[in-house]
């Protein structure tokens, strides 16, 4: 049996969070936009849902990342759920590989915004960035979905306990 750990307000570290959002699982999704002509992503697991009507997600950016300010005053964004087996194109994303040189991983098309629409995605979110707010080391982009593109059968990329896992289309 494992060891319980309880953290209080006054004791939680941030390496106690970093555990803890270690067994929260999270789709792998890669973050994509146009700036000044020049496609631009980042892997994120950050995403989430705040309404269907509108339809509108949010992402978080660390305004410490090294794409931050290629994003801090983009107008629309993509976000591109990765599908089962598409580890590579994760990590060419969440490494410090040049910006072409991600975008050399993949087939990429746009659909209402122009931001990069990955085409073999699981899902993606065509969106405009309708508000930001920072909190924290973070800002907080929420984000009107425009448009939506499916891959069936795609299955899932997930992340937890700091590793890839893949969830089959039909698993149950």
């Amino acid at each position: 049996m494992s060891e319980m750990q309880i953290e209080t307000k006054l004791g939680i570290s941030a390496q106690a969070f970093k555990d803890g959002m270690a067994s929260l699982a999270g789709a792998v999704n890669i973050v994509t936009t146009l700036d000044q002509g020049e496609k631009v992503g980042f892997t994120a697991t950050a995403v989430c849902s705040v309404s269907d009507s509108p339809a509108t997600l949010l992402v978080c950016l660390n305004r410490n990342a090294s794409v931050y300010e290629r994003f801090k005053n983009a107008s629309t964004l993509a976000i591109n759920t990765l599908a089962k087996g598409q580890d590579g194109l994760s990590n060419v994303f969440g490494g410090k590989a040049p910006m072409q040189e991600r975008f050399n991983n993949g087939e990429w098309q746009s659909l209402q915004t122009g931001s990069p629409v990955l085409a073999d995605a699981a899902v993606s979110f065509d969106c405009q960035i309708i508000h930001r707010q920072s909190v924290a080391t973070h800002d907080v982009f929420f984000c009107e979905v425009l448009a939506i593109k499916q891959t069936d059968n795609a299955g899932a990329l997930l992340y937890f306990q700091r590793g890839y896992h893949h969830l089959n289309a039909n698993a149950v």
